[in-house]
């Protein structure tokens, strides 16, 4: 039984002892503390929110623990899952979204449009998700606190049901509900007044829009403002102020806005819903298409590498609005710095002295930083005659010319080159100009760079030269200028994971850049530092048409990673059937084992992969392959309840009586045990044994008399079940539902 609490399957109440020893704090919330856990026996990273009970409103926990199983079964892609409970450490466990919460994100990074407008899109399909169950599930609890992000920075709402309205309750209670986890910003005015009606699904679409309003302006609703004064401004129509979206924003923008404000209306009656708001979101998003690539940007929070295509490094915070808040005088000598920021540069030009271009400003700037990031050539040319010094470096090595790159302002650029602008100079974590301008994709800026000088091979920190960022982002003509700038030798250059540009163009499906790097002499069976391949790498992300590209290049089919994956391995994972198919018709072993033991046919099943299990089975793949502790595909299948893979399965000749190593379970233990109903009607219909014994004795009665669900106490009695079997320790079936205070279940076996 133990065994089986390991896995975030199914809805479980886990043991503190599941979990190994070092529990990570990833968060503090207003009532408790957030830790990344890994479980022993999956090896599978979970989140485990923990709730201080003293904190927490009366009987707070108790209503979590409650609900906390119905919340497990809300499975959608962009809502976190929820594993179950821990009563030990009084906490609800789920996934781990390793990219913490939006809110953070927001604060730290600039988001690219297109990045924000998916994450709207994304934010309003788990809505409209939960908004038609029958009935309407109110989340009640939307901000950006609450929206966490995966590894690829897609969005998944957490936190469902933690604030409810109950029948009776007063509009007083419901609001100190909500106030109390800093939830004021995203209060519609209805809730406000007291009128007794409960909240309606318009309460959280005017969530939304204030969600909608942070994605896009970056800042915090209503900052400063006491709990009164929003409630005052709210309750007269006041919203936060549309006019400080950024100046340089596409024109989509502006119906982006308009489904925000229709949101958010005085008048709940005119708030669309997510029904509608969500092919609306969808067609912006698709005009706004994110390519499939990820760009390695510094994370100013914490130093590490980030690898996100929707990340501007904060450099682009010299962003010329926030001059006006310079006190005058002390950092901003006769307003020169205001006269920019107007766009005054008649003005400024006549105003500047040589003094001025000796004055260092915040953060290390200089005038001339800021007159670059203005977008005026002739203010630049200006500043630059009066002496300015043109490698002069931000307290983070930023010099004037990666400002320029980084904006695309080639006359500028150019400018900054004639007046003797360093190519090689590169910042604090050494990315030169021509990292910059290959991460974007300007082969206008790239080919200036190169003849002027910059280097081809430069290495930042991590070691990316400005081949490997244009090979992970797609840009195949900066590909072929780079190529034609460096030795033959440079196609196979590692980073510091040890990962080849092929690796990268791979990962991301570039598929043109993945035939010109082979035509150049790139290796495909190169590994990095995780002896992961580019086949690995596409065949994992389900590029089809790269794995085909690489099968005609000679590669190792059947190499192994640090985890002992094959490539199919990783297909299978993740369900990519196609490729599970040329993998295997081109010699790839469907049955070769992880360190795990486990098969491809294993990942396929637990994942619930059915047209995956299907393909493997019809190419070879064994049903009946035992992996850690003598689990077969069935066993786990029938653990992770998907009744259509266990299916599958049986029609393939799976056994249904096959016990496993450590504790003697059949599959149909498991699937009592998993409380899944519908696979306990297959596996009984395939002849499993009822009354098959584990180590424990204990029958599959007894496991589903414990679990508490009559279907299945009901669909094995009707086949034979014994209910006199006793368990090692002398219990009955009937004795382990009264122990188990599982009522129903007693009256059925003492009939």
């Amino acid at each position: 039984m133990d065994c089986l609490d390991g896995s975030p399957g199914q809805f479980r109440n886990f043991k503190k002892d599941d979990f190994e020893a070092e529990w990570i704090k990833v968060a503090e919330c207003k009532f408790g503390q957030v830790y990344q856990v890994k479980l022993k026996v999956w090896r599978e990273k979970c989140a485990l929110k923990s709730f201080n009970t003293t904190l927490c409103p009366k009987n707070f926990y108790r209503r979590v623990m409650d609900e906390a199983s119905d919340i497990a079964k809300v499975k959608f892609k962009y809502i976190v899952s929820v594993y179950g409970l821990c009563s030990e450490a009084t906490a609800v466990v789920m996934e781990y979204m390793s990219n913490g919460s939006l809110n953070s994100l927001l604060a730290s990074h600039t988001l690219m449009w297109p990045k924000k407008f998916q994450m709207i899109h994304e934010v309003s399909m788990g809505m409209n998700f939960l908004h038609s169950m029958k009935p309407p599930l109110l989340h009640l609890n939307l901000k950006t606190s609450n929206i966490l992000l995966d590894d690829h920075l897609h969005v998944k709402i957490s936190d469902i049901g933690l604030i409810r309205w109950e029948e009776g309750m007063s509009k007083n209670l419901f609001m100190e509900n909500l106030t109390a986890r800093g939830n004021i910003s995203y209060i519609p005015p209805e809730t406000f007044t007291q009128c007794p009606d409960p909240p309606e699904t318009t309460f959280d679409v005017y969530s939304f829009g204030i969600v909608i309003w942070e994605i896009l302006t970056q800042q915090k609703p209503f900052a400063g403002c006491s709990i009164t004064t929003v409630i005052l401004q709210v309750s007269h129509g006041k919203r936060p102020c549309v006019e400080i979206m950024p100046d340089r924003k596409p024109h989509e923008c502006d119906q982006m806005i308009s489904i925000m404000q229709q949101c958010w209306d005085q008048d709940q009656r005119k708030r669309p819903q997510f029904s509608d708001t969500v092919r609306k979101t969808e067609a912006l998003s698709e005009v706004l298409k994110i390519p499939g690539s990820i760009k390695c940007h510094k994370n100013g929070d914490n130093g590490h590498t980030s690898k996100y295509p929707w990340l501007v490094s904060p450099i682009n915070k010299i962003a010329l609005p926030e001059m006006s808040d310079l006190p005058s005088g002390q950092y901003d000598n006769d307003g020169v710095l205001a006269l920019l920021s107007k766009k005054d540069f008649g003005s400024f030009r006549q105003s500047v002295k040589r003094e001025h271009v000796q004055t260092q400003y915040s953060d290390e700037k200089s005038l001339l930083h800021y007159t670059v990031a203005s977008r005026d050539a002739e203010s630049v040319k200006h500043v630059l005659n009066l002496g300015a010094e043109v490698n002069c470096t931000t307290d983070r090595g930023y010099t004037p010319l990666i400002i320029a790159v980084l904006h695309r302002l080639h006359d500028i650029i150019s400018l900054l080159l004639e007046h003797g602008a360093a190519t090689t100079q590169g910042d604090e974590d050494q990315w030169t100009a021509l990292h910059f301008a290959a991460q974007n994709g300007d082969d206008r800026t790239v080919r200036l760079l190169l003849d002027k000088g910059a280097e081809a091979d430069a290495r930042e920190k991590a070691g990316w030269m400005p081949l490997h960022l244009a090979c992970q982002n797609g840009h195949e003509t900066v590909v072929r200028l780079l190529l034609s700038r460096l030795s033959e030798e440079a196609v196979g250059e590692r980073e510091a994971q040890g990962r080849t540009p092929l690796h990268l163009a791979s990962a991301y499906g570039h598929l043109n850049i993945a035939k010109l790097l082979l035509s150049q002499g790139a290796d495909p069976n190169a590994t990095d530092c995780s002896l992961s391949t580019a086949l690995h790498l596409s065949a994992g992300e389900g590029h089809n048409r790269v794995v085909r590209q690489l099968l005609k290049s000679e590669v190792n089919i059947d190499t192994t990673d640090s985890r002992g994956y094959t490539p199919l391995h990783l297909a299978a994972l993740k369900g990519h059937t196609g490729i599970c198919r040329q993998l295997l018709s081109n010699g790839a072993s469907p049955d070769s084992k992880t360190l795990q033991a486990w098969t491809p046919m294993h990942l396929a099943a637990l994942k619930g992969h059915e047209a995956t299990v299907v393909q493997l089975e019809s190419q070879g793949g064994c049903v009946n392959a035992r992996g850690e502790n003598g689990w077969t595909p069935l066993h786990l299948a029938c653990h992770q309840s998907e009744p259509e893979v266990v299916a599958k399965l049986l029609a393939s000749k799976a056994d249904p009586n096959v016990s496993e190593d450590s504790e003697g379970w059949t599959p149909l233990h498991v699937a009592c045990t998993s409380v899944s109903f519908p696979s306990v009607l297959h596996l009984i219909s395939h002849h499993a044994d009822v009354n098959a014994v584990n180590s424990g004795n204990a029958t599959p009665l007894h496991l589903a008399a414990q679990h508490g669900c009559l279907p299945i106490v009901k669909a094995l009695l009707l086949n034979g079940a014994d209910r006199t079997l006793l368990d090692s320790s002398g219990s009955t079936a009937l004795n382990v539902a009264q122990r188990w205070e599982k009522q129903e279940i007693v009256q059925l076996l003492e009939k």
